[in-house]
């Protein structure tokens, strides 16, 4: 089943984001606290951290704009 890698909600008035790259490749094994992807909010670029470790399952492509709480991938 995995952990779900989603879109964070990252200030109160935040709907979506944008993608920007990933940090790590699509089968990459990470740990809890790596650096995983860059999301775009409000032209602030964040880096968010896996959630748990395991191996990255990507789904979200970078460039595209997701909602917040969008399953961009799984750590498996």
């Amino acid at each position: 089943m995995g952990s779900p890698i989603t879109v964070p909600k990252l200030g109160w008035t935040m709907e979506e984001g944008v993608l920007i790259d990933w940090l790590v490749a699509d089968g990459a094994e990470v740990a809890a606290g790596d650096p995983l992807y860059l999301l775009d909010n409000d032209k602030v670029e964040n880096e968010i951290a896996a959630s748990a470790s395991g191996v990255v399952r990507q789904t979200g492509v970078a460039g595209e704009t997701y909602p917040v709480g969008a399953q961009i991938g799984t750590i498996e």
